[in-house]
């Protein structure tokens, strides 16, 4: 018990910091739920640097406007005469000019590179992070590809979306600022009818592609359906093969696709009368306009300056605002992609920290579940008033009939879930009170399926605990019986694993999720076993693995072979979410009950199968009466014939 109680301290004590660390990260970077506030929290992260690509785009724009005012200066310097000093100061100007603007050009190039990287890599970063941290319920009802998808393309998106805004979308803003400027110098009234005209098109454009939002969302979600279906048939390829489910599944694509493409279609053609509308309004102010200095002109109001000053900044507001037409509708579209994924990613977690929530106080380690009832959004609920007390340091085992509530009392155990109603306790602390990593700091977890990552043994291994040295890895393998397949393997612990783990066995998997376990070391174990699966050598090895790893901790697993149970002190049968018998395996053997029905059903199995029913291990912990067998008092207590027991031993 004190190893226990030093263990636990250790893991909770050492993961504090790490913990405290990320906290603040996730504290100071929350995901804003809009996206325009999404937005520019990444590109206002680093004021300095924002306010200096701002300043070299709004200098660019403006000395692009000048450019075209010292083109007027120098034509009329040319119309006054042969006044040669004001040609050359014009030229002078122009020429400085277009200089400035050339360099404020780059400097933008080279700011907005840094920031728009920057912003999208903390991007996906951010949204990896958050995403890690719904609950297990959030993920069975999302595709892992679409998921995957949607952080990628919002990445993209927002790249898009700063780019447009930086090149496509402010210096056109400049150029009309510029243009409206320039005009009151040389005829105040063009300068308010072409504020007029940009207003009424502004306004109609917004209007119009508001309307267009939710084609362009619903594009987006398509796009992420379909992306999730590839990636989910990938994965399931070899189901496919052994099916012949080849046809079906291009079939089942075709559709999604036409799906897709006919979204993509209809928010295409969106955006193509929205540049129809814009372009009415751009021949009709370009008209005006240049009508208007042509006949100022002839009548000897406007100098030969003004009709090219007029005509330049008209044809630049026409392709500017071309330009800005354009990125506008490509910034909806892009608009709705990252709303679709704010709206899936980016919603609160449902098992988040409570305001306050504080660390784990080790003691010991003593569980109780208090009245815990817990119902799935549909269905039956998964466990009802559940009461339970756990002493430190024991050993219980979890059996019950498929649905009974195993897997989600484990669940619940992690805080996978929120109880429905009652409360869990960990030395007297409420789950719910706690802050999640610290809770989970303390449990060793081994599920059914071991899942691993594309990569080396070693660092599947090493997974449990990060900071532990590669002594600390091959002790945690050895303990686990990883060696004698990891010396076999062509790099040994540098071996890629394959997705998924594809390049090992069942049992190999297994006994890597095992090490995982001993190598975090930590003082609460939740099981569960996956012995079943496995062939015979593989059984006996990750069970002696598990034996071991159960040495000194409190346990809890959920045994889908009776047969492992002989060493657990305290066994718990559920079934439709309540604990209906509590006790001893003989306790259980020894009476009516679910249990020993269990129990009988395995065992006829196992003799129909030729097979003993029960380990070795197992019968030597029955205990019988004077002169009986462990195997016969099985038989006895299972309510089983004798005879038939011996033959099938035989």
């Amino acid at each position: 018990m004190r190893r226990l109680e030093k263990g636990g301290e250790k893991v909770v004590s050492s993961f504090l910091f790490t913990r405290r660390r990320r906290a603040r990260a996730r504290a100071a970077n929350a995901i804003q739920r809009r996206p325009i506030p999404f937005l520019l929290s990444y590109m206002t992260a680093r004021p300095w640097s924002f306010g200096a690509l701002v300043t070299v785009i709004v200098l660019a724009g403006s000395c692009a406007v000048a450019v075209q005012y010292a083109m007027k200066m120098i034509v009329d310097a040319m119309s006054d005469g042969r006044n040669g000093g004001s040609v050359w100061t014009a030229l002078a100007l122009f020429m400085s000019l277009i200089v400035v603007e050339s360099i404020s050009w780059r400097l933008s190039g080279w700011v907005g590179c840094r920031r728009i990287v920057d912003a999208c890599a903390r991007i996906r970063v951010d949204l990896f992070d958050h995403l890690s941290h719904h609950s297990a319920g959030y993920f069975s009802c999302h595709h892992s590809g679409a998921l995957g998808n949607r952080i990628s393309g919002t990445a993209n998106s927002a790249a898009a979306i700063y780019s447009a805004v930086t090149w496509n979308i402010v210096p056109p803003c400049v150029d009309f600022v510029g243009a409206v400027a320039v005009l009151a110098v040389v005829e105040w009234r063009m300068a308010v009818v072409l504020v007029s005209f940009v207003a009424l098109t502004a306004v109609t454009l917004i209007g119009f592609g508001a309307k267009g939002r939710d084609l362009h969302q619903h594009y987006g979600n398509q796009l992420a359906r379909v992306s999730g279906e590839i990636i989910d048939t990938i994965s399931n390829i070899w189901t496919v093969q052994v099916f012949t489910g080849h046809i079906r599944e291009r079939m089942r694509l075709e559709h999604e696709v036409a799906v897709e493409a006919a979204a993509q279609r209809r928010s295409w053609m969106y955006v193509e009368a929205a540049r129809v509308i814009h372009d009415v309004f751009l021949w009709i102010m370009t008209g005006v306009m240049l009508v208007w200095v042509l006949r100022s002109w002839t009548a000897g109001t406007a100098s030969a300056g003004d009709v090219v000053v007029v005509s330049a900044l008209s044809f630049r507001i026409l392709h500017g605002s071309r330009d800005l037409a354009l990125a506008l509708v490509a910034t909806s579209q892009h608009f709705g992609v990252i709303r679709e994924m704010l709206d899936v990613i980016a919603k609160p977690h449902e098992t988040p920290d409570r305001p306050g929530a504080r660390d784990l106080v080790w003691q010991g380690g003593r569980i109780d579940v208090e009245r815990v009832s817990y119902h799935y959004t549909a269905g039956k609920p998964a466990l009802r008033a559940l009461d339970l007390s756990i002493p430190a340091g024991q050993r219980v085992g979890i059996v019950g009939l498929s649905g009974a509530g195993k897997s989600t009392l484990l669940a619940m155990l992690q805080r996978a879930y929120q109880p429905t109603s009652g409360r869990i306790l960990v030395d007297g602390q409420d789950l719910q009170d706690l802050r999640i990593d610290s809770l989970r700091a303390v449990l060793g977890v081994v599920p059914q399926d071991i899942s691993l990552f594309r990569r080396s043994v070693m660092e599947n291994i090493r997974y449990g605990r990060p900071d532990a040295g590669d002594g600390e890895v091959l002790q945690a393998a050895r303990q686990a019986h990883c060696l004698e397949f990891i010396e076999r393997l062509p790099q040994g612990l540098d071996t890629l694993v394959g997705e998924r783990g594809a390049q090992l066995s069942g049992g190999q998997r297994q006994r890597i999720g095992i090490a995982r376990a001993f190598l975090k070391d930590s003082p609460i174990l939740l099981l569960d076993e996956a012995t079943s699966s496995l062939d015979s050598q593989s059984e006996l090895l990750v069970k002696e693995a598990l034996e071991r790893l159960m040495r000194g901790r409190t346990v809890i697993a959920v045994a889908h072979r009776l047969s492992t149970l002989a060493r657990y002190d305290r066994i718990l049968v559920l079934d439709a979410g309540s604990v209906v018998q509590d006790g001893t395996l003989c306790e259980l053997l020894g009476m009516d009950g679910p249990f020993r029905t269990l129990w009988r059903l395995q065992s006829d199995d196992a003799m129909r199968d030729g097979q003993v029913g029960m380990s070795r291990d197992l019968r030597d912990e029955i205990p019988g009466k004077r002169g009986e067998s462990g195997k016969v008092a099985m038989a006895r207590l299972a309510g089983l014939d004798t005879p038939n027991h011996s033959s099938a031993d035989r």
